[in-house]
């Protein structure tokens, strides 16, 4: 699934790469190797990716959707968000698992730096510490839209769909005579 929204989001920046993209979200995670492929497209292209939650965006979802562009991470009105540290699980010899130990720990310190970097770009100024960051996602921890605002894992909260539209880059709007306007059919 992954390679298919990476394939998805590089066509459209190839189509249109100043046009926003719209990312709708409804996951409870996954694997972290697959949304990092998906993440770090969204940070390579040029097009402004806008995420937007319906229903749940749990663990690497979260991730996901706090990733969006700023001013454009959304929820519908009763989504639910949980974020936490990266789940994981091994067997074998001892040596296997302290490697398997050392390289989750690596995904932690990388999870709590990407969201310290969008929830403080959120909020306009350093707020939370890594520190901060670390002890919010040491255990599952469920936000609802308001409290996600507050974190600033989202913008705003999506009730009505005239609200998007209001967000909407102004060269997306139909002017008179453009080719969008209602009479240039």
């Amino acid at each position: 699934m992954s390679a298919s929204i990476v394939a998805q989001l590089l066509w459209l920046e190839s189509d249109t790469p100043d046009k926003p993209i719209t990312m709708y979200i409804n996951s409870g995670g996954g694997s972290v190797t697959s949304g990092m492929a998906i993440y770090d497209t969204m940070r390579y292209i040029k097009s402004p990716v806008s995420t937007i939650c319906v229903g749940r965006a749990a663990s690497m979802a979260a991730v996901l959707l706090a990733g969006g562009e700023p001013g454009m991470r959304y929820a519908l009105q009763h989504s639910s968000i949980m974020i936490h540290q990266p789940l994981g699980g091994t067997q074998g010899q001892v040596s296997e698992i302290l490697i398997y130990a050392n390289q989750i720990q690596r995904v932690r310190a990388m999870f709590d730096k990407i969201m310290q970097h969008h929830l403080n770009q959120a909020k306009g100024y350093e707020k939370y510490s890594l520190a901060d960051i670390s002890n919010m996602m040491e255990r599952d921890k469920y936000l609802d839209v308001e409290e996600a605002i507050e974190c600033g894992v989202i913008d705003a909260v999506l009730t009505k769909r005239e609200d998007k539209k209001a967000t909407q880059p102004k060269e997306a709007e139909a002017t008179p005579n453009s080719p969008n306007s209602p009479g240039n059919a």
